[in-house]
């Protein structure tokens, strides 16, 4: 075995509701999901999702503290599902996707609203808007063979106990089995990976000090405070 430099980094990983915990290789994410979302943002509604990533180490887990990230003065929040991967694929069919779905728990993609907007406008790519540290606060993961894979059910995120964000599961433009089958035409989906599958509408700015806690029925909660 060669010799590592230095002692490499223990693997991202995410608790599992009924115990063990289940390892992270890649985070992908879907953009623009859904319909009312897309409009508040100002796009349009009959452009397909598309997908961005963050790196595995920007999970948060176990609802601990979110510190505010730098150089931005415009931290959103967005409520998500988050599917996590449990076997290997490529180009996967939509009638075999969701066998290759270990479980489901509730997510945050946390944005840095106004470097996006400055990436958008220059045409760049939006990594430091969406992957910086802790961006991506989860929830523990409910195996799907205990909760089924779920099609419909409210998904709301407060903050400080008030509702900011409403919607409905069966509001997606693409649903999981779709968005496996798409994104699986691109890359090789691995065992280990999760894939955040966009937010409704109503994402808006946070501050210090808020508490941010997101529900989806059926799967779970997660939560983070700002710090």
């Amino acid at each position: 075995m060669a010799d590592f430099l230095f002692e490499p980094q223990a693997p991202a990983s995410v608790p599992i509701a009924r115990g063990g915990l289940f390892a992270v290789r890649r985070i992908y994410c879907v953009g623009r999901n859904y319909a009312e979302h897309i409009r508040e943002m100002g796009n349009d509604a009959r452009e397909p999702p598309f997908f961005f990533t963050k790196p595995a180490d920007a999970l948060l887990i176990g609802g601990a503290d979110m510190a505010y990230p730098s150089q931005t003065s415009d931290l959103h929040h967005e409520v998500e599902l988050v599917v996590a991967i449990g076997a290997d694929g490529r180009d996967i069919a939509g009638a075999d996707a969701l066998s290759h779905v270990y479980g489901y728990a509730a997510g945050l993609d946390m944005t840095r609203r106004d470097l996006q907007a400055v990436a958008k406008k220059a045409g760049r790519p939006w990594d430091m808007a969406k992957g910086f540290d802790h961006s991506a606060p989860i929830g523990s993961i409910e195996p799907a063979s205990a909760i089924g894979h779920p099609v419909q059910g409210a998904i709301t995120l407060h903050v400080n106990g008030q509702e900011r964000q409403r919607g409905d599961l069966a509001e997606q433009i693409w649903d999981v089995a779709a968005t496996i089958a798409e994104l699986s035409r691109f890359v090789a989906l691995k065992a280990g990976d999760l894939i955040m599958t966009g937010t409704p509408a109503g994402v808006g700015a946070v501050v210090r000090g808020d508490v941010l806690e997101g529900t989806i029925a059926g799967v779970g909660t997660v939560r983070t405070r700002i710090v």
